[in-house]
């Protein structure tokens, strides 16, 4: 390694990932180790958060190894330990903070502590260099945000969910529709081949505020399925995901590009599990080219939608670069926000 490049050892297990990485400069991944869970939590229909914890402790050394030996590197060429500390389940985020603390505190490393949410963002910095401002729409299990990013992680949150997140509604809707945890990739599939045809509601697009309900489309939803089932009418799947579907993106593409209008930027980065969803991909596309808009659309690659250590490896590089390090006394903070 070249003395001037940075090296950082990043921590993720903030849901049901248990994730080490070893970043270089913040924009190159020398290795991304991600254990997941899924398989353990699809019996009960989502995340167990006691089950969660359980696994993170029984990964997370021998991610720390393999992240090691893939990058190729030794602790001693490190410059720095980074770690989720929130927002997140506290049991799991704790697993990680104690694994960062013992690294940090071993070999004598300043410890990072960083914002899940950020890292989301941050993400799309394995794409392109990112030039402020710019705009980031946020969609995961848990959050749903348009953050104005003004400069290097400085943050504004224009609009926030008030209820559901929209991941969480796809594994809602999804267990109604027989599919198994986490159900948004099945339901795109399904969007992409069903018809719009139940006219779902499209909660607040004409409320003046940049704001996310998606409580209201997940009930009138299931309440249309269960209706459906009591008096033994057979609904098409597929026209059920594609309305569904057709109504978050309607949601999402307006809050959007309100936002857009009144903080014009010359990038919009979409970031978290649900970027990986294809009709919101497809869509955000056209609209931009519909809309002749000069600003480019940036996702970060499949692998990185969902969480992550290297996307907190590129957030920790411009808390490095501040000096803004954190002491052996952290904690986890489940609730964190921008």
């Amino acid at each position: 390694m070249l003395k001037e490049d940075t090296l950082i050892l990043s921590f993720e297990s903030s849901c049901d990932e248990t994730s080490v990485a070893v970043i270089k400069n913040g924009n190159e991944i020398l290795s991304n180790i991600i254990a997941t869970q899924i398989k353990s939590h699809q019996r009960f229909g989502g995340v167990v958060p006691e089950v969660a914890s359980r696994h993170h402790v029984e990964e997370i050394t021998k991610c720390i190894q393999m992240a090691m030996d893939e990058a190729e590197v030794s602790y001693d060429d490190l410059d720095a330990v980074a770690v989720t500390y929130g927002p997140g389940l506290v049991g799991s985020l704790l697993i990680g903070i104690m694994a960062a603390k013992t690294v940090a505190f071993a070999h004598n490393l300043p410890l990072i502590k960083s914002n899940h949410l950020a890292g989301h963002i941050y993400s799309a910095s394995f794409v392109t260099e990112l030039k402020y401002p710019f705009m980031a729409l946020l969609v995961s299990g848990g959050h749903t945000e348009l953050v104005y990013v003004k400069a290097p992680g400085d943050f504004e949150t224009l609009g926030d969910t008030r209820d559901d997140a929209v991941g969480e509604a796809y594994d809602k809707i999804g267990r109604v529709l027989g599919i198994n945890y986490p159900a948004g990739k099945e339901v795109d599939r399904l969007a992409g081949i069903g018809k719009d045809t139940f006219n779902f509601p499209r909660a607040m697009v004409q409320e003046d505020n940049l704001d996310f309900s998606f409580s209201g489309l997940k009930s009138a939803f299931i309440n249309t399925v269960h209706h459906a089932d009591q008096v033994h009418e057979e609904l098409n799947k597929a026209d059920l995901a594609a309305s569904f579907q057709g109504a978050v993106l309607d949601i999402l593409v307006n809050k959007t590009f309100r936002a857009l209008k009144t903080h014009p930027v010359q990038q919009l980065v979409v970031a978290g599990g649900v970027a990986a969803n294809q009709g919101l991909r497809k869509r955000l596309a056209s609209e931009i080219e519909t809309r002749k808009l000069d600003m480019d659309l940036i996702f970060p690659p499949l692998r990185l939608c969902g969480d992550n250590a290297a996307m907190i490896g590129a957030i920790a590089q411009i808390q490095y670069d501040k000096k803004d390090f954190a002491d052996l006394t952290v904690n986890a903070d489940p609730s964190l926000d921008f």
